[in-house]
């Protein structure tokens, strides 16, 4: 009789019961890390699954030109579909948030957004990834942008209030808010308060953060923004190739409103 290709498995006796135990050879273990998922699949799986999650939050059919923003997930549905996957989710959250403001056709204008709706989106992201810079960012650098000082004292004001919770990772933001709450709501009492809880709270920010009431002092907001952000760049706070777009934009959308000032006073 010809020997068997493979040896036969012992029985292994657990309790009242009787298991094969599974032959230890290389084929088998192949075997094992072929079944074994790999992290790449899961990463897509959790995004598709967030996606979907997303779109059948919205609460109103399509429209042809312009959707509204919907209705944010909630933060369990959310984790649910990130399965196991929480910085991907966040960072799909937040693609898909930024996508209604750059809609074919037409984008849906910061003005005629719920900030309610979006401060949520943006709280949703942050809960998901607390490392995450992006959603911070988003609020003062892009959604603070609007032409609305209620809106922009919003942004601020959850800038403010998610800093408290990670002060020497967040500091970068507040020290911006500030300087928002200085030079375009005109509002120094809140910008040297922002100013007094940076430094109070946040022993790990560097020495020029945690003297911000001189960087408050110049009457040039272009000179600050592009102070603060040479420092972010410094110490770290702004890495990958997306944030380094965004501040660049930021830079630039600072500089067109000091180039129309110029003109004003022209």
């Amino acid at each position: 009789m010809r020997p068997p290709s493979s040896p036969v498995p012992s029985p292994t006796i657990r309790g009242r019961g009787v298991r094969l135990a599974a032959p230890a050879t290389r084929s088998g273990r192949a075997l094992r890390r072929c079944r074994a998922p790999s992290a790449v699949m899961v990463a897509l799986l959790a995004a598709l699954c967030l996606h979907l999650a997303l779109r059948l939050a919205a609460d109103s059919p399509r429209h042809p030109k312009v959707q509204d923003l919907p209705r944010a997930p909630t933060l369990e549905a959310l984790r649910l579909a990130s399965i196991g996957e929480p910085e991907a989710a966040s960072k799909m959250l937040m693609l898909d948030l930024q996508a209604y403001d750059d809609q074919p056709g037409a984008p849906l204008r910061w003005r005629e957004m719920d900030y309610n709706n979006l401060q949520t989106w943006l709280a949703r992201a942050l809960d998901l990834d607390p490392r995450s810079q992006y959603p911070l960012m988003a609020a003062t650098e892009v959604y603070a942008a609007v032409n609305d000082q209620h809106r922009t004292s919003q942004m601020l004001d959850f800038v403010h209030e998610r800093f408290a919770e990670d002060p020497n990772r967040r500091w970068s933001w507040l020290a911006h808010a500030a300087l928002i709450a200085q030079h375009r709501l005109h509002d120094p009492q809140r910008a040297h308060r922002y100013a007094a809880e940076l430094r109070a709270s946040a022993p790990q920010a560097p020495p020029w953060a945690q003297q911000l009431d001189a960087l408050l002092a110049q009457d040039n907001e272009l000179q600050a923004t592009r102070q603060l952000a040479g420092a972010m760049l410094a110490t770290g706070q702004v890495r990958s190739e997306r944030d380094l777009r965004e501040l660049e934009r930021i830079l630039q959308a600072t500089e067109s409103r000091a180039a129309a000032q110029d003109g004003a006073l022209r």
